[in-house]
């Protein structure tokens, strides 16, 4: 009965780190081996177990309850997480598209999906610079200051998980525009003066020479923003904490 009931204790404590493990992407991610998500998981576990209060001997239906609870608070610290990378890779496929880069796509390693190479390499700069700043560390001390704020235990579903959502969902498109605004007013700017010109002269064929144009310009205008995006992703890890840990007390 004492090992049940260590084992059980124990259990618990696994599914709020495992499901920021199976969500975050500077921590797991979906192409991370299975092996290393669950090492470390139960290496996250263990140093929670000294400081976090598991209760013991729950019935069956309020066991369900909790496990239930501990994911959603886990998956909204993730999710939060993952929004963030989700706003840059969303930046990148606004400037691809603009380009002209969504002729060709790739298979993004990170979300599994198919990506054009500036999503990937917008992706994977935030992921960098948030392991830069060691913004890993910040979601692990959220995680353990979760278990004082919202002890293991029964809970309720607050309506305010709703306009968590939202806001996360928004952070993607705010993150992804701002990234994006740059390349995509000056390339909108180009596809004016080309159509100007190409109105004057009609003889040139500008259907031609507009696509290399474009290609030029917008590669110069990313050589100029590759140092820039780290800096407005980690910009708003704060943010992106304080949201998760909001969508995390609406299941108080």
């Amino acid at each position: 009965m004492i090992e049940l009931a260590v084992l059980e204790r124990f259990g618990m404590l696994l599914v709020r780190p495992g499901m920021l493990i199976a969500l975050a992407p500077a921590l797991g991610g979906a192409h991370l081996p299975m092996p290393v998500k669950i090492g470390l998981t139960v290496l996250l576990s263990i140093g929670l177990l000294p400081s976090v209060n598991v209760p013991q001997g729950l019935p069956e239906l309020t066991l369900s309850v909790v496990i239930a609870r501990e994911a959603m608070i886990g998956l909204s610290l993730g999710f939060a997480m993952r929004a963030l990378i989700a706003g840059a890779e969303f930046a990148g496929h606004l400037s691809g598209q603009q380009i002209g880069f969504s002729y060709g796509a790739t298979i993004d390693p990170q979300s599994g999906v198919r990506s054009n190479m500036l999503a990937t390499l917008y992706g994977s700069l935030a992921t960098l610079g948030f392991l830069a700043i060691n913004g890993h560390h910040s979601v692990l001390r959220a995680l353990a200051q979760s278990y004082t704020a919202l002890p293991i235990g029964g809970g309720q579903l607050d309506a305010s998980v709703v306009s968590s959502v939202r806001d996360i969902l928004g952070l993607v498109f705010i993150v992804g525009v701002r990234l994006a605004a740059p390349v995509i007013i000056v390339l909108l700017v180009v596809e004016l003066v080309i159509g100007l010109i190409s109105r004057a002269s009609p003889a040139l064929s500008f259907m031609v020479i507009g696509y290399p144009i474009r290609l030029i310009v917008g590669l110069t205008i990313l050589a100029a923003l590759v140092p820039v995006i780290p800096g407005v992703t980690n910009s708003l890890v704060d943010s992106v904490l304080m949201t998760g840990a909001q969508m995390a007390r609406a299941f108080r």
